[in-house]
């Protein structure tokens, strides 16, 4: 009868460690960093921080600025001249969101340089443009 008892109490020992050793686990994980955080955040999970509200505006803002910079941006390298080679003479397209900048050409020969620009709006230009010129507007258009 003794070895029964014996028994009975070290299962109920076992057991006894078991819920402990679970209920440690359970308080380790409720102090660990982020839990705070994780659960507020799932009370809130309907409220908007009112910075983030501003966060919002601001990005906007630079969305706004940021369609006026010249981000399109092609070159296109070619001779000139038949008789003269190594791509030397080019036209650069600096055009912003809008299709609104400029137009760069520079022509290369044997004893000078000449450069022009010309405005681009809305992806056209007033003046007539080279072949060259009008591959720069369309590659800067694309990129």
């Amino acid at each position: 009868m003794d070895e029964d008892l014996l028994i009975i109490l070290a299962v109920a020992g076992v057991a006894l460690a078991c819920l402990a050793l679970g209920t440690a686990v359970v308080a380790l994980r409720r102090s660990a960093p982020g839990h705070a955080r994780r659960t507020s955040a799932r009370r809130r999970a309907g409220q908007v921080p009112a910075d983030l509200g501003g966060l919002r505006n601001e990005v906007q803002a630079l969305r706004v600025e940021v369609s006026d910079a010249l981000r399109h941006l092609a070159v296109v390298r070619y001779d000139a001249f038949g008789d003269m080679g190594g791509h030397l003479s080019w036209s650069m397209a600096l055009l912003d969101d809008g299709g609104s900048g400029v137009v760069l050409t520079s022509i290369h020969g044997r004893s000078d340089a000449r450069t022009y620009a010309k405005n681009i709006s809305a992806w056209t230009c007033d003046q007539a443009l080279s072949p060259e010129e009008e591959e720069a507007i369309k590659f800067a258009r694309t990129s």
